[in-house]
């Protein structure tokens, strides 16, 4: 679950470093401090409501997880995010573009408001991740309960959580990619 959570915040935080920067650059109708200032509010007010919105659906969720069983479809940490990136390219490039186009109104604004966006998802994740290793176990969400765009983890499609040991699949708690022991 954790990283369908986790697939947007990377293309979120890069997408909206990348429009503040270019952003700032044009002096834009409030001028650039005021956009900066106004950036830097947007990218906390951001952060925070993505990362404590829906916090009591997860708690549910993650509480009345079941096992998985043999016959539950759950997906590698590798294929979940290009999917989820695959369905919501368009959206994360039309955000890119609206974040871009608002600085010549207010500077850096946009795309600080986009980077704040994704370090919420990132927050959230991270919170997921304790979860995950205070119950020991890893929470997925099977996939035919997603979105058709890989999304939506804590949707009215999903009836539930299904969990495995922290050491099954390609994902840590949290929804980083494992890492491996170096071979010595």
């Amino acid at each position: 679950m954790a990283v369908v959570v986790r697939a947007g915040a990377a293309p979120m935080w890069w997408f909206g470093v990348v429009a503040a920067g270019i952003g700032a650059v044009p002096e834009g109708v409030t001028g650039r401090r005021i956009g900066v200032l106004a950036g830097a509010a947007l990218f906390l007010v951001g952060a925070a409501v993505v990362a404590l919105v829906r916090r009591g659906r997860y708690t549910a969720l993650s509480r009345e997880a079941v096992r998985a069983g043999k016959y539950d479809v759950l997906q590698d940490r590798a294929v979940t995010v290009r999917a989820w990136r695959r369905g919501h390219r368009w959206w994360l490039l039309l955000g890119w573009a609206v974040a871009l186009g608002s600085a010549f109104a207010v500077p850096a604004a946009g795309g600080m408001l986009l980077a704040g966006l994704g370090t919420g998802l990132r927050l959230k994740a991270a919170w997921l991740g304790r979860v995950e290793r205070a119950r020991e176990t890893l929470l997925w969400v099977r996939v035919d309960w997603l979105d058709r765009r890989g999304g939506r983890p804590a949707g009215k499609a999903v009836k539930g959580l299904r969990g495995t040991g922290v050491a099954a699949g390609d994902a840590a708690p949290g929804g980083a990619r494992r890492r491996t022991a170096a071979l010595v």
